[in-house]
This record gives C-alpha cells, sequence and structure tokens, in this order.
C-alpha cells in the first residue's frame, strides 16, 4: 500500500513505548443521603452499620436529619456512626455522590451539582422525557441499582427485594385470612384434623419461591403455574421437594382458582405484566378468598387489579379480597433497609479502592450494566428507545 493511501501517518507506525498501569489511588467517597420524599417510601439506602464501615475506610456521609427514621433508625445512631448530619436538603443534594432508594424528583435534580454521581433506583415505567433531559444537562453519572449485575449474571437488588416481596405476599394473606370484617377467618398453618390452606401462585421466579417457601413453611398446599419449565425444575430443586407445578392451562389453572383460598401474581414481563387471570376466572373463585398481585407495579397479572395504597391495601370485587399495594418491600422499611444497605457497602467500598467510579466501571461489567448516565451522555439503549433519545455505547467512552 503506498504511503499516501495508508490511513496512518508514519508516526503512527512507529513503535510506541508501552503504558503500564501505575498504582491505583484510592479515592475518597463524599456521599449524601437525602430524606425519602416518595409517597410511602420508608426506606434507606445506607443503615448506621454500613456507614461507620465507610467513615472507618475514611469516607464522608453527609444525612438528611430523618432520613433513617422511617426504617427506625435515628439521627443519633447515624451520628455515632460517624455520619454528619443537617436539615439543609440542597446541602446534601450538593454532595459530590448522592445515594437514594427512589428516583429523584426533577426539583430535586436541579439541586445536584453539575459532574456529580447519583445511584438510585430508575424505575423507567414511572419517568418522562423532561427527567432524563434535565439529568443530561447537569452532566451527571447516574446508575440504576436494579440493573447493577452480580458475577453470575444475577441482580442483587432486585433478587433480595424480591426475596422480602415474596415473604410478605404470604405473611400479609395469613393477615387478611385472619378474623376481621371481610374476610373467612382462617389461620394459614398445618393444624391436626383440619384441611390445609390451598394457595396458587403465578410464575416461578424469586417472588415466587420465597412466598412458596414461606407458605409450605406454614403448612399451606401450594401450586405453583408458569410457562417456563426450566423455571418449574429450578423451583423445585430450590426448595427441596416435589411439590405441583404446571404450565399456564386454562382447564388446571381454572379448576386450582376454584379451591384455592389464596393466589399470588408474580409474574413479569418485559414491558408490562401479562394479564393472566381474567374477570370470568376471579368471578368463580370462592367468596373472601385472597388476591395479592406482587406484579402491580408493572401493571398487574389479574384482569380486576387496580394499585392500592399502604393505608387502604384492599379492595372486594366479585366477593374476592384484592390486595394489589406496589411497593410491598416498604411495608418492611427496616429489613429492606439492611438488604439494600448490604448490597450498597461492598460496591462503595469496591468503587473508593479502584480510586473511583469510572475505574469500576472500566473492569465491573456488571457495574456497567446499571449506568444510564455518563457524565451527561444518556448510555442506556432502553431508556434511549423508550424515550426516542439518543445515546451512545459506554464501551466507546470508557477505555
Amino acid at each position: 500500500m503506498s504511503e499516501s493511501l495508508s490511513p496512518f501517518t508514519k508516526e503512527q507506525l512507529l513503535p510506541q513505548e508501552e503504558k503500564l498501569e501505575v498504582f491505583k489511588r484510592k479515592g475518597e467517597l463524599y456521599i449524601g443521603i437525602p430524606k425519602e420524599t416518595d409517597y410511602q417510601e420508608k426506606r434507606v439506602c445506607l443503615t448506621p452499620d454500613a456507614v461507620s464501615a465507610l467513615v472507618s475506610n475514611g469516607h464522608k456521609v453527609l444525612l438528611e436529619s430523618g432520613a433513617g427514621e422511617g426504617a427506625s433508625f435515628s439521627d443519633k445512631d447515624y451520628s455515632e456512626a460517624g455520619a454528619k448530619i443537617t436539615k439543609d436538603t440542597a446541602k446534601v443534594f450538593a454532595c459530590p455522590m448522592i445515594l437514594k432508594v427512589e428516583p429523584p424528583s426533577i426539583e430535586q435534580i436541579k439541586l445536584i451539582n453539575p459532574q456529580a454521581i447519583l445511584i438510585s433506583a430508575l424505575q423507567i415505567k414511572t419517568q418522562c422525557k423532561k427527567y432524563f433531559e434535565t439529568l443530561a444537562a447537569k452532566r451527571v453519572t447516574a446508575l440504576a441499582f436494579e440493573f447493577i449485575r452480580d458475577d453470575d449474571g444475577s441482580y442483587p437488588a432486585v433478587r433480595s427485594l424480591s426475596e422480602i416481596a415474596g415473604t410478605a405476599s404470604v405473611l400479609i394473606a395469613s393477615e387478611l385470612l385472619s378474623n376481621n370484617k371481610e374476610s373467612n377467618g382462617l389461620m394459614l398453618g398445618n393444624i391436626s384434623g383440619v384441611p390445609p390452606i390451598e394457595v396458587v401462585i403465578i410464575g416461578a421466579g424469586t417472588v415466587s419461591e420465597f412466598a412458596s417457601r414461606s407458605a409450605i413453611g406454614l403448612g399451606a398446599n401450594v401450586k405453583i403455574f408458569d410457562n417456563s419449565i426450566t423455571k418449574l425444575r429450578r423451583i423445585q430443586t430450590n426448595l427441596g421437594r416435589p411439590l405441583y407445578t404446571s404450565t399456564i392451562q386454562p382447564k388446571n389453572l381454572t379448576k386450582a382458582l376454584k379451591r384455592c383460598d389464596v393466589v399470588i401474581g408474580a409474574v413479569r414481563g418485559t414491558n408490562r405484566s401479562p394479564v393472566v387471570i381474567s374477570e370470568s376466572m376471579v368471578e368463580n373463585m370462592k367468596k373472601r378468598s385472597i388476591i395479592i398481585d406482587v406484579s402491580i407495579d408493572m401493571g398487574g397479572c389479574f384482569e380486576t387489579s387496580e394499585v392500592t395504597s399502604h393505608d387502604k391495601p384492599t379492595f372486594i370485587k366479585h366477593g374476592v379480597i384484592h390486595y394489589c399495594v406496589p411497593n410491598i418491600p416498604a411495608r418492611y422499611s427496616r429489613t429492606a433497609s439492611v438488604s439494600l444497605s448490604n448490597i450498597f457497602t461492598p460496591y462503595l467500598l469496591k468503587i473508593a479502592e479502584d480510586g473511583g467510579l469510572e475505574n469500576s466501571l472500566r473492569f465491573d461489567k456488571g457495574l456497567k450494566n446499571g449506568l444510564y448516565f455518563y457524565h451527561g451522555i444518556l448510555t442506556s439503549k432502553p431508556v434511549a428507545d423508550w424515550f426516542d433519545l439518543d445515546c451512545s455505547d459506554i464501551n466507546l467512552l470508557i477505555f
């Protein structure tokens, strides 16, 4: 090839000095934890024990006064762990790194300093285009914790909250079955000489696994329906026992619904949960039986489902009690906070050990999977497709 046609200059073709990685300097994190303002959100990202671990490693934590109260952690607990407490919300949002459970509102984004790092949930289905445009204007680097992957390919935050939601769904059903004005006064337990409660679970994911574990532990008869044979096989293996499993066939499902006392819906979809249980199926269920729709945050898998809140969690339709609260883990705010804190703390310590988020993103593919903004550049294709925005490949931005 002649020199004029070559895409490289003569100097570029000469051998270059090898660039060796210099010793990574440990970074110091300055983390702001604002108080959650979303309706009925009582969780907090870090417990006092986690704050203590971070502070003892040379990091700083600024907590908005009252941020841990919903999870029964006082300002004094955090102060003794080494956090600084302030009542100034703007001061917390001015920190170089902000840690939240719920995504910040557009008003809160305006308080964030340019080039800050935001770690929170994204909840793509609840966002609008302006939310991402406001983040871009601030040149923020943002991570969605529900998309962060573990080494084994699982999503630790999603799994952790699904475990809570699964166990909680059975505890809530047990409470609703017990004697009150609306229920049948049944006990979700194995009592000698009394036929056990029939529980039907739609879906065979993490929520279903933990719901099944809890229901079986209490002595209920459990039937699981899912169209994935692999998932049904895996749930039996994880539970370590044979149990009734079936693909979602209308005849078998209708028969099981007519006999059951509790049905738990835990089916996920890519955009919206598929409606598996029709209104006519609900009409044929026992009077005062219980529906717990864990999929309600993605639209619900029962045709009769309507979103409810922790203040008024149930309604009755066709004589069946419906529980359709989208944020079940917030009901157990302390357990959920400890669980989230256990996930965040190792990641934060590793980011500091690597010398900052940029270095961590270079080597940790799982962490990179959670990134949706990099210095104001959108890097998430699902977000770009959903809101018709331009996005760039993160691998072209970080070398």
